[in-house]
């Protein structure tokens, strides 16, 4: 039997993505690339524990947003709504299957633009996002920074959080991501790394009480 793909070379593997019978040399060649990898796939799973993440020296720095500042201790003072945020983002990629990697980034990307106008001149701008799922990744981060704010609100009789903190946090996961993300078009390694920090689906719609110390770290 040949290859489902190339119909050249004799297939060896099953691919949940084709749901027939692949080469490696296709499977490697054309994982999320031209298929859609689920993370359940074995032969992808063992693709992640040789990839290793992205050098910041590799990546476009303009992407990077190079001008936005974040301070050693930054991501330690800051924890809770780093850990808040990456939240959002798990639960907008455990709703929508079909986001990827790169939807994550630019909805992100968005959101930086948005702030970074903000603290700057006081005004508001929303980046334009065409794609649905991505405003929905945006809308679900904006409502976990206003829950983080009514939380403090509640607890502290004031919020404390400032937007130049949001953008710093938005930045720090923008580069969290693309280290993370293996570049190809339909990536889901960093969605798959945001899995691997929440492991279950909580019941409850704020962050999990047993991750909520851990730091999240590039």
């Amino acid at each position: 039997m040949s290859c489902v793909i190339c119909e050249k070379r004799k297939e060896k593997r099953f691919c949940p993505a084709v749901h027939g019978r692949i080469c490696p040399q296709c499977c490697g060649e054309q994982r999320e690339v031209t298929l859609d990898c689920p993370r359940e796939c074995v032969y992808l799973q063992q693709a992640r524990e040789h990839e290793k993440p992205r050098q910041m020296e590799e990546l476009d720095r303009s992407a990077l947003f190079p001008q936005v500042e974040i301070p050693e201790k930054f991501v330690y003072e800051q924890e809770h709504l780093m850990m808040g945020l990456t939240y959002a983002l798990f639960k907008s990629a455990n709703s929508d299957h079909s986001l990827m990697d790169a939807d994550l980034i630019s909805a992100l990307s968005a959101l930086v633009a948005s702030y970074e106008t903000l603290v700057n001149s006081g005004l508001h701008y929303e980046a334009p996002v065409a794609s649905l799922g991505r405003q929905a990744v945006m809308a679900e981060v904006q409502k976990m920074v206003k829950e983080f704010r009514e939380a403090e609100q509640k607890h502290l009789g004031y919020s404390r959080l400032k937007d130049t903190d949001v953008l710093r946090t938005l930045v720090f996961i923008v580069r969290m991501a693309y280290g993370r993300t293996s570049g190809r078009p339909k990536s889901r390694a960093f969605i798959d790394f945001l899995f691997a920090q929440f492991p279950e689906k909580p019941a409850t719609a704020g962050v999990p009480e047993e991750v909520g110390s851990r730091i999240i770290t590039p």
